[in-house]
């Protein structure tokens, strides 16, 4: 494959899984490209023109060739520094590398995290949250992430690849929404009737999870009980990053029983607690590797090799391929 290849196959599986549906996202892409019309010269010269196509500002190639041939990645949930001089060492050792891909964001990507965090209040009003009001929620909570990311060292990692010598890509929204989209439909399925702890156990049926609880980092209940019962279960997994504290009585009135997500900071917690929502975390780097997964077997499938590294469990649901790091129990 081509680096430009990767890069389009991201962003289409990105946009076929997001929860606001390829006809919403098509009508988002078309005001983004009226709002360029609009723009003055100045302005368009500093214009990202991969908004026009893309609509995950998260996601971008941050350095090399688009025409590179990809044989070989290396990926993982975060790439940096540390890991580009890994990948450079294995290369050294004779490995093949043609592509670093991070899942995390960095550089320009990195800066514009806040404006991939409109989706959120699309997943509330799934739930039953009016949109206006899931939108006036989310807005002082986009202008954190914003202020938090601007006096951050975005292009540390992206310099190093460039010295280095590697073809450096992040794809983060699009592998969030294919693990949202993915246990968004398993629990659906299960209906409203299991406990948090059968809720674990649904979780642990994916090996990523499985291997992360044998590190100690797998599903855990946050706020209830094992015996408690979940109720409607609202997988909360994209978005960029964590929502407004605001949103959990929102989605409490809404009737969400249950959230089940990567995170939860200790406001929000308290404010699961205030308003009776359950919460479970499946565990970051479990959740990342699961939807990073679901897009590296998509490359597999196309003869690319994949690398794993920095925290991704890489289990490959390629027929006839042998899972990454998930082990069986002994």
């Amino acid at each position: 494959m081509k680096l430009q290849q990767v890069y389009e196959l991201a962003v289409t599986m990105g946009i076929k899984s997001d929860p606001r549906g390829s006809r919403e996202v098509k009508k988002l892409l078309a005001r983004e490209a009226e709002a360029y019309e609009e723009l003055s010269d100045a302005k368009k010269e500093e214009f990202d023109s991969e908004r026009l196509e893309n609509p995950f500002a998260d996601t971008r190639i941050l350095n090399g060739d688009p025409d590179t041939e990809v044989k070989s990645l290396i990926a993982g949930v975060d790439m940096e520094t540390q890991e580009l001089l890994l990948a450079d060492r294995l290369r050294e050792r004779g490995r093949r590398i043609d592509l670093v891909m991070a899942h995390h964001p960095e550089g320009r990507s990195l800066a514009a995290l806040a404006d991939v965090m409109g989706v959120q209040a699309d997943i509330w009003h799934q739930a039953g949250v009016p949109i206006n009001i899931g939108e006036a929620v989310l807005e002082g909570r986009r202008s954190e992430v914003m202020r938090t990311v601007l006096p951050l060292n975005h292009q540390r990692a992206v310099m190093a690849a460039e010295l280095l010598g590697f073809p450096f890509i992040c794809v983060h929204t699009p592998c969030d929404n294919l693990v949202t989209a993915r246990l968004q439909k398993h629990f659906d399925r299960k209906g409203e009737k299991l406990t948090l702890g059968e809720v674990v156990d649904e979780l642990k049926k994916y090996p990523e999870y499985q291997q992360a609880a044998r590190e100690n980092a797998g599903p855990t209940i946050v706020v209830g009980n094992e015996k408690r019962r979940a109720g409607r279960i609202l997988v909360d997994m994209t978005g960029g990053t964590g929502g407004p504290a605001e949103s959990i009585g929102k989605l409490a009135d809404a009737g969400v029983g249950t959230l089940v997500g990567m995170h939860i900071s200790e406001k929000n917690r308290k404010q699961a607690e205030e308003h009776n929502v359950n919460v479970v975390i499946a565990g970051h780097s479990a959740s990342d590797s699961l939807g990073m997964n679901l897009f590296l077997d998509e490359l597999e499938k196309k003869g690319v090799e994949v690398i794993p590294c920095s925290g991704l469990i890489r289990v490959s649901r390629v027929k006839g391929k042998k899972a990454g790091r998930a082990r069986k129990k002994k």
